[in-house]
């Protein structure tokens, strides 16, 4: 993909580096804000290696690691990330903008899953970069946690750094596949604005209903690719870093390297099978309607 001369968004916000400290974690507002919304629904996988909630965790990342007493109280320093970070933040700027441009003109259109209201124009989230730790409306979250979306604040944050995790760690390089990053992190503002982030699902456990709003968040950022494919030259073998990505962090991936067996009762997240089908949905169709996990009647048969 190229990004020359692309526009970088007015929403991106610069934190700054931060370290953890003592106490902290989620005030009982926020708390009961997310739960309420989102469910407690990495609970299972907590004990897994820390790859496990690495990649594309929204909102419930920075509370659940409060309430496992690893987040902390943030204390700012001196210094920007941009500073050090000065290729990264440009880059996820662009995307950033990228993004508005797509899904304000989905929303303008009404291209998008009907769940009985009307939400509007697009309402553009903002991107926070940082280092080290922050605060947010879901709580404090360190770097560790990776890139999430909090749906308290409608914000999305990120440590540049995690680019690098993505190449070395996890074995998905490549500038669209951190492109990825963002956009399914964009999808679950999405799902925020139109009503369907952790729609209840009768008879599905909080897991299974986790893996429908992924799902749905992956198939969004395919939709994105698809808009911005002519703007940004988005080529075949930038597809594929995608697609490898949305493998590398499948649940069944991800449990198969930290325990050496797979449990789908686990998945919170969805197979890699699963990710790359619904990235690839959004991705040939452009269509968001096409991205209804939850019109699934069969959970099986995501």
């Amino acid at each position: 993909m190229r990004m020359d001369n692309q526009r970088q968004s007015d929403n991106f916000r610069d934190r700054g580096s931060g370290r953890g400290g003592g106490g902290g974690g989620v005030g009982g507002g926020a708390l009961f804000a997310i739960i309420s919304r989102l469910g407690i629904r990495g609970a299972l996988l907590a004990g897994l290696v820390l790859l496990g909630v690495y990649f594309f965790v929204p909102g419930m990342r920075a509370p659940l690691m409060g309430m496992l007493g690893m987040g902390g109280g943030e204390v700012q320093s001196a210094g920007q990330v941009c500073d050090t970070q000065q290729a990264a933040c440009v880059f996820s700027s662009q995307v950033l903008a990228s993004t508005e441009d797509v899904w304000r003109q989905q929303f303008a259109q009404g291209r998008l899953p009907n769940y009985g209201s009307n939400p509007g124009a697009y309402r553009d989230p903002e991107l926070h970069v940082f280092s080290g730790a922050v605060t947010t409306g879901c709580g404090n979250a360190d770097s560790n946690i990776g890139p999430f979306y909090c749906p308290a604040d409608s914000n999305l944050y990120i440590d540049p750094s995690f680019y690098q995790t993505m190449e070395t760690r996890l074995n998905a390089p490549g500038d669209f596949a951190q492109a990825y990053v963002i956009a399914h992190e964009v999808g679950h503002h999405i799902q925020n604005l139109i009503g369907s982030m952790r729609r209840p699902m009768p008879g599905e456990t909080d897991n299974q209903v986790s893996v429908r709003t992924e799902l749905q968040a992956d198939c969004f950022a395919g939709v994105w690719g698809h808009s911005a494919q002519a703007d940004l030259h988005i080529s075949e073998a930038d597809l594929r870093e995608a697609l490898n990505a949305a493998h590398a962090i499948g649940d069944d991936t991800l449990q198969r390297q930290s325990q050496g067996h797979v449990n789908p009762n686990q998945f919170s997240h969805g197979s890699s099978a699963q990710r790359m089908k619904w990235f690839r949905r959004g991705f040939d169709t452009g269509d968001a309607r096409q991205c209804d996990t939850f019109a699934v009647s069969r959970y099986a048969d995501l």
